[in-house]
């Protein structure tokens, strides 16, 4: 055995675009990582779906190039922690067999069993009054309208591949099948189950399942696994895993969490109401909580964190860094015969030099995000993105930016209702705090998108908030996943994680372009009022 004192895990941050595999220390310094793509299905304009092979091939394959590099001796990688994309779903057989792709949180497929389910004369926001008064008051929320939580999955399985329901021993999340390849167990995280809307939640120290809300679905309780903690220890490596990854026998795999809880912790907001904003292919913005709550008009609620005893307060909204994806990918650089793919350079950081030469505004030029849809503050299948007031005066460079400060707009409307509701139980316990006061003054900003300076200025115009720009923010899941297995394994406190947390700037507000963004943001929900009953009217 190795006399090192430093401990390491293997964290993975298994997404929608693919895998990123790090060497984490148990005090959240990366080491090192790989990534690798993996394809995503699209079906129609509604379905979307995973090969569950793709996401173990491409964990294997940049686990093995991490381990291979010798940059730590293997027998100090004691943990191997995963956090995964969430609100997915994997039918398995009783061998631990994927029976289908998997379905993920962007298929919306199951919104008409949804809807059935949802029948009742008094509606809020798509759903039954009286089942979301139950819903509600178990689980903090029910599922979604739009059909793209794992109920409107299995019951799209259900109704449309019923033999394949019929083979299937057990759902799991796309995290939990990682673990279960790990391990060979099958287990679900408190955290990890919730966007199933199946368990009771009201004591956050006892969280189970609802025999009330299984009833109601018409489910076999069978179908669904063991609870654990985010921080328990759910077995030792597979013997078989382990030599095909180079790794000790004796290596810890630790449950883990989804991405969005695991995100909050590797950003280092691990503080009741202390924020973060992840911007990635998708965003959100949440932080945690000690209490539990709704916001059923808004698409909100409370939901158990990977932390034991909090509530994470949580969101998501469906597109942010995947609009500048598209910019490149289906606009600009579109891969036709006119183009080789080794022509296309790294955008990202054009678009960037770009943005930074235009006023703030651009023109009045305004863009809605809303290119799948929306989640929330508004659930809204039909909903598209746009570009508005746009003239012949106008360049891409003017387009570039609108992009980036749409997006900020839209996490803007969110963080509207965020702070409201939580307004209250920060006023009780900081003292002296009036309504005028910020809910939140700071928020911590992670993911790819959080590389780009020129986005984390305009989020703090935009927002009026100060920015904490996350030292290496593309890994903060990976940090997060280690922070969890360093806790389960007994190497640190969730009170260590502030001080192990560093940050690369730190932008403020610039008061001179409060005017105009005021002015626009306004603009931009005007035109969600004005155009949603068009595009119902063209995309139902």
């Amino acid at each position: 055995m190795s006399n090192s004192k430093q401990k390491y895990i293997l964290a993975i941050d298994h997404g929608t675009s693919g895998a990123k595999t790090a060497i984490v220390s148990t005090q959240g310094n990366v080491i090192d990582w790989e990534f690798e793509e993996v394809p995503l299905h699209l079906i129609g304009n509604q379905g979307a779906e995973q090969d569950p092979d793709d996401w173990w091939n491409a964990i294997v394959n940049t686990s093995k190039k991490l381990i291979d590099k010798g940059h730590v001796p293997v027998e100090d990688i004691v943990g191997i922690c995963n956090s995964g994309q969430w609100a997915g779903t994997v039918a398995l057989d009783k061998n631990g067999h994927h029976l289908m792709n998997s379905i993920i949180w962007l298929d919306t497929r199951g919104a008409p069993y949804i809807k059935e389910l949802n029948k009742g004369l008094i509606k809020v926001s798509g759903f039954s009054v009286f089942k979301a008064i139950k819903w509600i008051k178990i689980t903090g929320g029910g599922p979604s309208t739009v059909g793209n939580d794992p109920i409107g999955h299995i019951y799209l399985i259900k109704n449309e591949y019923p033999d394949i329901y019929e083979k299937t021993y057990m759902f799991l999340e796309p995290q939990d099948y990682v673990n279960l390849r790990f391990t060979g167990k099958f287990a679900a995280s408190e955290a990890s189950i919730h966007m199933h809307w199946i368990t009771d939640i009201r004591d956050i120290n006892n969280i189970h399942y609802s025999k009330k809300l299984l009833k109601t679905l018409k489910l076999e309780p069978e179908k669904f696994p063991q609870l654990k903690k985010s921080i328990d220890i759910l077995g030792p490596i597979k013997p078989d895993v382990a030599d095909l990854l180079g790794l000790s026998k004796e290596t810890k795999v630790v449950m883990g969490s989804p991405d969005i809880t695991t995100a909050v912790i590797g950003s280092g907001a691990v503080a009741d109401y202390q924020g973060h904003i992840y911007l990635g292919t998708s965003d959100w913005l949440v932080c945690h909580v000690p209490y539990k709550k709704s916001d059923v008009f808004h698409i909100m609620a409370s939901v158990p964190a990977a932390i034991p005893g909090k509530y994470m307060f949580i969101n998501e909204q469906q597109v942010a860094g995947a609009a500048l994806q598209f910019l490149r990918d289906k606009i600009l650089y579109h891969k036709d015969e006119l183009l080789k793919e080794e022509e296309v350079p790294d955008v990202y950081k054009i678009f960037d030099r770009i943005a930074e030469k235009v006023p703030a505004g651009s023109n009045n030029l305004i863009f809605t995000p809303w290119l799948y849809g929306e989640r929330t503050p508004i659930e809204d299948l039909t909903i598209r993105g746009g570009l508005y007031n746009l003239s012949l005066e106008m360049t891409r460079e003017h387009i570039i930016r609108a992009i980036l400060e749409g997006i900020a707009y839209n996490i803007r409307w969110l963080f509207m209702y965020v702070e409201k509701n939580i307004q209250k139980w920060v006023m009780k316990e900081r003292a002296g705090m009036t309504k005028k006061d910020f809910v939140m003054p700071e928020l911590n900003i992670i993911g790819g998108g959080a590389q780009s300076n020129v986005w984390c200025q305009i989020f703090a115009d935009v927002l009026n908030r100060k920015i904490k720009q996350l030292k290496n923010p593309i890994q903060a899941n990976a940090r997060g996943a280690a922070f969890i297995a360093s806790v389960g394994l007994g190497f640190i406190d969730w009170n260590d994680i502030p001080k192990f947390t560093e940050y690369s700037n730190i932008f403020t507000p610039n008061p001179e372009n409060r005017k105009v963004y005021d002015k626009l943001f306004k603009e931009f929900i005007n035109i969600y009022k004005a155009t949603r009953k068009m595009y119902k009217r063209l995309n139902s």
